[in-house]
């Protein structure tokens, strides 16, 4: 393992326009991965907008991963349905903490990055990094791939020691 950046915390929010896994809906969860570190939601019974409000943890360490995110379909006589995918590279985030430390930004909010949607990420809308009071924020909307529709909105928080003032 590489040096150890901070914590990472990503707070599933909702997720819209799942798609049908079941006879008319389905009970969807989310399993998040970064690395070898896998945690999961719990699991909303006949929804397709489901709001979760979870926060997982992870440590967060170099190199920098990608998050990695899986929705399923609860099944209880066989196994889980696939509900789409999606990913979000973290290293943006990680950028804008070096930025934040050059800066020596630790009071108040200001926006220190913006992430387009490309072919590259899963963005549905324009993303923005913020400093809050010290701790980077990320909120984004990820596009669901693998299946007709689906989208899910989560909150990225990053916790990191603060450089020392010189």
């Amino acid at each position: 393992m590489g040096e150890q950046l901070g914590i990472l915390k990503v707070i599933v929010v909702q997720g819209k326009r799942l798609v049908i896994r079941d006879f008319k809906s389905s009970d969807p969860y989310v399993v998040v991965k970064l690395g070898n570190q896998t945690a999961k939601t719990k699991v909303i019974n006949s929804c397709l907008n489901p709001v979760w409000n979870e926060e997982l943890s992870f440590s967060l360490t170099e190199p920098v991963g990608v998050l990695n995110l899986e929705v399923f379909d609860k099944d209880l006589l066989k196994t889980d349905d696939k509900m789409g995918n999606a990913h979000l590279n973290l290293q943006p985030l990680v950028s804008a903490a070096r930025i934040r430390d050059i800066l020596r930004v630790s009071s108040g909010e200001t926006t220190i990055r913006k992430l387009v949607p490309d072919s590259e990420n899963c963005l549905v809308r324009e993303s923005s990094i913020n400093c809050v009071n010290g701790e980077l924020v990320q909120n984004v909307w990820l596009r669901l791939r693998g299946v007709e529709s689906g989208e899910l909105e989560l909150t990225i928080k990053l916790i990191t020691p603060v450089a020392p003032s010189v």
